[in-house]
C-alpha cells in the first residue's frame, strides 16, 4: 500500500494514487498526530491532547472510533498497541518529513560552500508548502506547538535559500521575495539584513541605508527596541563600504544570523503555539508586555486576569512578535492550571526542550535550578509558562541578567514572585468587543440590531473568550439573529451552556481556576456559592461567617484568595462582587442554607478589611 500524507497545508491523505477524504476535523487532527509521531506509539492520553485542549470523558471512546475509521482507509499502517495507537510510515509518505530532510540539506550544502546545490535542496523543501501547517484542523491543542514550530522553520528555510541565492549573485530574484517576506513579517532582522545585503551589491547604496532605516522602525514602533547587534553591523559596514559585504564573501559572514543549531550543535526550541488571527484592543497592556520582553522594562512579565481575559492571546502574540530577538529558543509550557504542577518537573521540561538529556538532568532541585539559570546566561531565550497556579513553579526561570526572557501567564497576581513587570487584563471595554465581532465577521447583524447587540456584549462580561464563542455560534448559524441569541443567553441558567464551542467553554476556563484555588483553601466554594445567591454583593459579617461554622477571619483570607484569582472583585464603593460569568459558575456550585436577612456590610476605600469598622450601610 502506498500512501501519502500532505500536513504543510490543507491535510491531504493518499493512498495508492488516490486521494482520500479522512473524515470531520477531529479524525484529521487524529491522524495528523499519529503521521506527526510516525513508527512511535502514542498513547491515548498523549492522542488525546492533541484532539481536545480539555479532552472530554468519551475521548478515549471517541479515538477508538476515530482509528477504526481511519483503519479502513490506512489498513494495517495504524497498529492498535497497549492503550496507544502508531502509524507506520517510511521515506517519502509525509511532507513534513521530506521538508525537514530537504532543508537539513541545503544548510549542510551551504555550510560546505555549495550554494549551487544548496539552492536546489531548498527549493525542493519550500515546494512542500501549500499553505498554512495544519490548515483546517483542531486548534488550541498540543498541536499548536508543532503547527508554529513549522511555520518558523519555513520562515528559516526561506532565508537560507536567500543566503544561497546570494552566493550565486542572484540579487535582483531575491528583492521581490525579500519585499513580500518582510510586508508580512517585518520584525525578522535576518531578511531585513538580507534586502540590505542585496540592495548594497546591486550598488543601490541609498536604498540600502534606507532599508535599514525602515527595519529601525518597524522595530522601534512595534517593540520599542533597537535592531539587534548584528543588524547594526551591518549597517556600519554599509556605511563603511566593507569589503565583507561582497560576492566573494562567504555567505556565513553576510547571513545577520548564524543557525543555532550549525553553532553548538543544540536544537532550537520554536515551540509558541500558533497566534490569533482576529486580535483586537489591549493596547496598552502589548506595549507593556513588549517592553518588558525588550529589557527595557524587566527581564520578566507576569499577565494575570480573569478566566477568558485573552491573557494567553497576548502573551503569545507578544512573543512571537519578539520572536527574532531570541535566536536560541522560544520555549512554551502549559501548565494547565494544575498546582500538582510542581516547579521541578517545569525545570526538567525546560532543560528537555533546551536539549539537556533526560538522563542528565539532576534528581536534585538545586542542580536544575542552576543549569536552567546557565542555559538562559549564555543564549538569548524566551520562555512562556501559561496556566501558572503559584509562584514557586515559575520562581526559578526568572532571568538572572540580560539575553533571555521569562512571561508568565496566571490567573493569580504572584505577588511573591520579584523582579518581575506585572500586567493585569482588566475586562475589555465594550467598543473593543463590539470591534471584536465585527473581525469575526458579525459587522452587518451588529449593525441591524444595535440594542441587542449592547445587550450581547454585556452579557458577554468583557470576556473575549466569550465574544469569540459567540461569534463562532453567529457564524455557524447565519440565519439566527441577535435578538434570539441574546434570548437565549439571558437565561443564566443556560448561559454557560451556551458559552462553549467545541473545544472551548467558559465553564471550563472557570472551573480550572477555581480548582486551583480550592486546593488550597476548601471553604472558597462555600464563600461562592454564598456570593451568588446574595442579590446585594456584599461583605458577609460575623454572623454569617459563623453560618459557616469558620471565624471571620478565616471568611476574609477566602475572599482575599478568590480576589487574588480573579474570582472576586471589588467595587468603587469597597464591596465584593462576583463578575457575572462567576455568578453564572458559583450558581452551579452546592447551595448554601437560607440566610437570615442581615445588614449589609461594605469595605471602605482605603480601609483594611481585616480591621474594617462594623459599621453597616442600608441594603439596597
Amino acid at each position: 500500500m502506498e500512501i501519502r500524507i500532505r500536513l504543510l497545508g490543507t491535510m491531504e491523505l493518499w493512498v495508492n494514487g488516490q486521494q482520500l477524504t479522512p473524515g470531520a476535523a477531529k479524525r484529521r487532527t487524529v491522524l495528523a498526530g499519529l503521521a506527526l509521531e510516525a513508527n512511535r506509539p502514542v498513547s491515548l492520553p498523549g492522542l488525546a491532547g492533541m484532539v481536545w485542549s480539555d479532552p472530554p470523558s468519551s475521548a478515549v471512546a471517541n479515538l477508538r472510533s476515530h482509528a477504526a475509521a481511519l483503519r479502513q482507509a490506512v489498513g494495517d499502517r495504524l497498529l492498535a498497541r497497549p492503550q496507544a495507537y502508531e502509524l507506520r510510515l517510511g521515506s517519502g509518505e509525509l511532507d513534513v518529513t521530506d521538508f525537514q530532510r530537504l532543508a537539513e540539506e541545503g544548510r549542510s550544502r551551504l555550510s560546505a560552500r555549495d550554494p549551487a546545490g544548496a539552492i536546489d535542496a531548498l527549493t525542493g523543501a519550500m515546494a512542500h508548502w501549500r499553505g498554512t501547517a495544519g490548515d483546517g484542523l483542531s486548534r488550541g491543542t498540543l498541536l499548536d506547538n508543532q503547527w508554529a514550530t513549522l511555520e518558523e522553520q519555513r520562515l528559516q528555510v526561506f532565508e537560507d535559500l536567500v543566503d544561497a541565492q546570494l552566493a550565486v549573485g542572484a540579487h535582483g530574484d531575491v528583492l521581490p521575495q525579500l519585499r513580500r517576506m518582510l510586508s508580512a513579517h517585518p520584525l525578522r532582522e535576518r531578511s531585513w539584513g538580507q534586502l540590505i545585503v542585496a540592495l548594497y551589491r546591486r550598488g543601490d547604496v541609498p536604498a540600502a541605508l534606507v532599508a535599514y532605516r525602515n527595519a529601525r522602525a518597524a522595530l522601534r514602533d512595534q517593540l520599542g527596541i533597537e535592531p539587534g547587534e548584528e543588524l547594526q553591523r551591518l549597517h556600519r559596514a554599509v556605511l563603511d563600504r566593507s569589503p565583507e559585504l561582497s560576492q566573494e564573501a562567504p555567505p556565513a559572514r553576510v547571513a545577520v544570523r548564524e543557525d543555532v543549531k550549525q553553532r553548538d550543535g543544540r536544537p532550537v526550541p520554536r515551540e509558541l503555539p500558533a497566534a490569533l488571527g482576529a486580535f483586537v484592543g489591549r493596547t496598552r497592556e502589548h506595549a507593556e508586555v513588549l517592553a518588558a520582553l525588550s529589557g527595557r522594562v524587566s527581564a520578566a512579565v507576569v499577565v494575570s486576569g480573569a478566566a477568558g481575559s485573552g491573557k494567553t492571546a497576548l502573551a503569545v502574540r507578544a512573543a512571537h512578535a519578539v520572536a527574532a530577538h531570541f535566536p536560541d529558543g522560544q520555549v512554551y509550557v502549559d501548565l494547565h492550571y494544575q498546582p500538582s504542577f510542581t516547579g521541578d518537573e517545569v525545570l526538567a521540561r525546560v532543560l528537555r526542550a533546551l536539549g539537556v538529556d533526560g538522563a542528565a538532568i539532576s534528581e536534585r532541585a538545586c542542580e536544575r535550578a542552576g543549569r536552567v539559570r546557565s542555559l538562559l546566561a549564555e543564549r538569548r531565550i524566551l520562555i512562556v509558562a501559561d496556566g501558572v497556579t503559584n509562584a514557586a513553579q515559575v520562581r526559578a526561570l526568572v532571568p538572572a541578567g540580560p539575553g533571555s526572557a521569562l512571561v508568565v501567564v496566571t490567573q493569580r497576581h504572584l505577588r511573591s514572585l520579584d523582579g518581575v513587570h506585572r500586567v493585569d487584563l482588566d475586562p475589555m471595554p465594550v467598543e473593543d468587543g463590539r470591534a471584536l465581532l465585527v473581525a469575526l465577521g458579525c459587522a452587518e447583524r451588529l449593525a441591524a440590531a444595535p440594542v441587542a447587540a449592547g445587550e450581547l456584549l454585556r452579557l458577554c462580561g468583557g470576556s473575549p473568550l466569550a465574544l469569540r464563542i459567540v461569534g463562532s455560534r453567529l457564524a455557524a448559524r447565519p440565519s439566527a439573529t441577535l435578538a434570539a441569541l441574546v434570548a437565549e443567553l439571558g437565561d443564566p441558567r443556560r448561559r454557560l451552556d451556551l458559552l462553549a464551542d467545541d473545544d472551548l467553554s467558559m465553564r471550563q476556563r472557570i472551573d480550572l481556576g477555581f480548582a486551583a484555588v480550592r486546593a488550597d483553601d476548601e471553604l472558597v466554594g462555600q464563600v461562592l456559592a454564598l456570593l451568588a445567591g446574595e442579590p446585594e454583593l456584599v461583605l458577609p459579617p460575623e454572623d454569617t461567617a459563623a453560618r459557616l461554622g469558620v471565624p471571620a477571619e478565616r471568611l476574609w483570607q477566602s475572599l482575599e484568595r478568590l480576589l487574588d484569582a480573579h474570582l472576586v472583585c471589588l467595587d468603587a464603593s469597597g464591596g465584593y462582587r462576583l463578575p457575572q460569568l462567576v455568578r453564572d459558575y458559583a450558581a452551579e456550585l452546592p447551595t448554601m442554607p437560607a440566610l437570615h436577612p442581615l445588614p449589609t456590610w461594605r469595605v471602605e476605600p482605603g480601609a483594611d478589611p481585616m480591621t474594617a469598622a462594623d459599621q453597616p450601610t442600608t441594603a439596597r
